[in-house]
């Protein structure tokens, strides 16, 4: 228990000491590394985001339809799909696919860092490592995240996704599928809440992937479990906020 609070104490202060270092305006070199990081952990995602999107939304259609048309209410596939991706799967299921590949890269990487003592050369330098390394890479994470989101959404309910199946295979009518969902899914109270969730969410995994990474045992066995527990810890951190966030944002309580 000592060591738990220990760990969760030291925590919360790496975050303070990472939020006081995105106060000052960034510099030509970090406007460059920020771009470097976003490509790293938000386009190197890109494949697995679409491609888990489009099937995704293929077998939510598939088995949304097969419930829907015992009820003669196939023509609201586009409903449950849209309110189903919008509000949980899309947020969710891209935050735990992040967490796997990007969180887990980041946590490695700072953590070989540590390993090979790159941060402490940083430091007797007199360079802040945390303001070098960490910001960027947070700030690609809050970036990318949100806009993996959006995209996981647009495949998953899209041509390639679910409208491939309702549509085209199942013969769900095209102007019912998208007018019923116009009608459901409302930009304020689903949309946007979405959108906080993913922010959340990626606010927890650049969190947790950079401690991970900065306080890894400088090891190869260290490394390890710091990746490890980087995937663990921000999948649990997104299923339980999104719990909360789903009371608080869609008055579940």
């Amino acid at each position: 228990m000592i060591s738990w609070l220990s760990h969760l104490g030291r925590s919360f202060i790496f975050l303070l000491q990472l939020l006081a270092a995105l106060i000052p305006a960034s510099s030509k070199l970090r406007v460059r590394l920020l771009t470097q990081q976003i490509w790293s952990v938000g386009n190197q995602s890109l494949v697995i985001i679409v491609v888990s999107g489009i099937f995704v939304g293929m077998v939510l259609a598939l088995q949304g339809y097969r419930t829907l048309v015992t009820f003669g209410a196939e023509e609201s596939l586009g409903v449950v799909v849209g309110l189903s991706i919008v509000r949980e799967l899309g947020p969710v299921l891209t935050g735990l696919l992040f967490a796997g590949r990007a969180g887990s890269a980041l946590a490695a990487e700072i953590g070989l860092m540590r390993a090979t003592e790159q941060i402490d050369g940083l430091e007797l330098m007199a360079v802040d490592p945390v303001r070098r390394l960490l910001v960027p890479r947070f700030i690609a994470v809050m970036v990318s995240l949100p806009l993996l989101t959006a995209i996981f959404s647009c495949m998953a309910i899209g041509a390639a996704g679910a409208h491939l199946i309702g549509v085209d295979l199942l013969g769900v009518d095209s102007g019912a599928y998208w007018s019923q969902m116009k009608a459901a899914v409302d930009f304020n109270h689903d949309v946007l809440n979405g959108v906080i969730k993913s922010v959340v969410f990626a606010f927890g995994v650049g969190w947790i992937s950079l401690y991970q990474g900065f306080f890894a045992a400088p090891t190869s066995e260290g490394v390890g479990r710091a990746t490890t527990r980087t995937v663990v810890l921000s999948s649990l951190f997104i299923l339980g906020s999104n719990f909360v966030l789903t009371a608080l944002l869609f008055g579940g309580l």
